[in-house]
């Protein structure tokens, strides 16, 4: 498997951990005291750091850390819109498609040399 393509697949299930430790919070435990919803994230964590360190440096191999750093953003914007949207019920916005052109558009300028 490419370089490229081991990266982004160990950083979207880095996401799909980071996305839930950072706002699956605000549904799952909504009534709980914040402390518990900040150890709850930090274990969540965990898994996300466990799968991004691994990624970034088998991505470092082959790629900058610009390009790096867009790839992952990339991946959040398409892990976080289904997560809003399904998970936290929240309306899908055409917002997020002019931030995926804008992101698009990083992709562009950051790969193409």
């Amino acid at each position: 498997m490419p370089v490229w393509m081991q990266t982004a697949a160990l950083l979207t299930l880095s996401n799909v951990f980071m996305t839930f430790a950072w706002y699956g919070h605000l549904k799952s435990l909504n009534t709980k005291p914040w402390i518990i919803a900040a150890l709850v994230s930090w274990g969540i964590a965990l898994f996300e750091y466990l799968l991004m360190v691994p990624a970034n440096r088998i991505g470092y191999t082959e790629l900058s850390v610009g390009q790096l750093k867009i790839m992952q953003e990339v991946i959040t914007l398409a892990v976080f819109v289904p997560f809003s949207v399904l998970y936290l019920q929240q309306p899908l916005k055409l917002d997020y498609l002019w931030a995926g052109l804008c992101m698009l558009g990083a992709v562009y300028f950051i790969f193409r040399s």
